[in-house]
């Protein structure tokens, strides 16, 4: 008889854990869809960065052409982004700007992370995964054009 409370203690304390992520999410917004962003940065001083994103929204996949620059930044870099849409009630809210300040230091291979916002109040939440040899930090953004 002493699993069982040895069980509960294990489930409460597994509960406990899970809250905080839970938590980050729902500060964030109701999650409505999710994006893969493929990008590549080459940077003198100010930085420019092109590339596409795939969304996927209420079971359709929209295409968005990118584009945007950091303040601050060195070097080159490929990206791939996969993240989750929060806010987003129609896709044309999607479209426009979206602001971040962000740092990366990037020799070989490297990780991130960012939370980005439009005008609209859709949020991004992105992990990164880079290639190449660059050096950043600053505001900048990233623009989302509809591909027809």
């Amino acid at each position: 008889m002493r699993f069982a409370p040895f069980a509960a203690v294990a489930v409460l304390s597994a509960a406990t854990f899970a809250l905080p992520a839970h938590a980050a999410d729902t500060a964030l917004g109701e999650q409505s869809g999710t994006i893969t962003i493929t990008v590549k940065s080459a940077d003198v001083g100010v930085g420019y960065t092109w590339g596409d994103a795939q969304l996927v929204f209420h079971k359709h996949v929209y295409h968005y052409k990118v584009t945007g620059g950091e303040i601050a930044a060195v070097g080159f870099s490929n990206s791939v982004s996969k993240g989750t849409v929060y806010n987003l009630h129609k896709a044309a809210d999607m479209a426009g700007t979206f602001a971040a300040t962000s740092g990366e230091a990037t020799l070989g291979e490297g990780l991130g992370g960012a939370v980005l916002e439009n005008k609209n109040g859709v949020r991004l939440k992105l992990e990164s995964s880079t290639t190449g040899a660059r050096l950043s930090a600053g505001a900048g953004g990233l623009k989302f054009e509809p591909l027809k």
